[in-house]
């Protein structure tokens, strides 16, 4: 009787475990692809010696040395450039909040005519790729007398479709009865969004904070088009630089890369646990 019972109870333990192998395998197999481009890039930023392109390339840096790093900040204004990023990542993220929640709170708990269409609108764009609006914003912020200027690359990114979906789909969340007993209570509906609403989709908020980060600090393109003061670009533009004046010392140029990149990374890593903890509201 032994055998008969303990079989078919060990069975369904084999797939699970077998699943989740298969699940770990493909992870790590996603995670190896994701993140060995930054990786070749720093092995090739410490790397003192050895051919650039080797095949295979090397998993760890020769001769390792600080040297390139040393070289891509005396030869550019870094401080100026990491400056006018950070600048320019605040601006986006503040402005973003604000125009996110606030467009968000009526789609979410105000009925009116034409409510679905106008949110059917705002999510049609996210199948629209962002170089499409570069002519349109840029006539735009050209009319406004608005290049090279911060305000010339933030406010034409402030309102996107992410960050509306993501509030509505948090403002959803709040139960209605909490909502009725403030307005019973004579809560006016700004005293409802700002002290209701906004504390309790604080993780939403946090996540749209990190995604909104990482976006804007990112940017090349669209600062690159309405920005000709090289005193006032952005870190990821400001690192060509390197690429124009040390064409040929590919190592420099993959420095700067790395320290492009290395703050924006360091912050998601401590925050991570925030953005997916406020994206679970849109998944639901």
């Amino acid at each position: 009787m032994t055998p008969t019972t303990t079989l078919p109870a060990a069975a369904p333990r084999l797939d699970r475990l077998g699943n989740r192998a298969l699940h770990y395998l493909a992870l790590s197999a996603i995670g190896l692809i994701t993140v060995y481009p930054f990786w070749w890039t720093l092995v090739t930023a410490l790397s003192g010696d050895g051919e650039v392109f080797a095949f295979p390339p090397p998993l760890l840096p020769t001769a390792p040395t600080l040297a390139h790093f040393g070289e891509a900040i005396s030869s550019i204004d870094i401080l100026a450039f990491y400056r006018n990023s950070l600048a320019i990542t605040a601006l986006t993220v503040a402005g973003t909040l604000l125009v996110s929640a606030l467009a968000a709170y009526p789609l979410a708990r105000m009925r009116f005519p034409g409510r679905r269409l106008v949110f059917g609108a705002i999510l049609a764009t996210m199948i629209l790729p962002s170089e499409v609006n570069f002519l349109v914003n840029f006539i735009t912020v050209s009319k406004l007398q608005l290049t090279d200027s911060y305000s010339g690359v933030v406010l034409p990114t402030l309102a996107g479709a992410v960050g509306i979906f993501l509030m509505k789909q948090a403002f959803e969340a709040v139960p209605q009865d909490l909502i009725d007993a403030a307005r019973v209570d004579g809560a006016s509906e700004w005293q409802i969004f700002w002290r209701i609403m906004l504390p309790l989709a604080r993780p939403a908020l946090a996540a749209l904070t990190i995604l909104t980060t990482v976006s804007a600090w990112n940017q090349y393109i669209w600062p690159s088009i309405v920005m000709s003061s090289p005193d006032k670009f952005p870190l990821s533009v400001g690192v060509l630089y390197l690429a124009g004046a040390f064409s040929f010392k590919t190592r420099v140029v993959a420095a700067g890369a790395v320290l492009t990149v290395l703050p924006i990374l360091i912050v998601f890593l401590f925050t991570q646990r925030y953005f997916l903890r406020g994206f679970d509201g849109a998944v639901k």
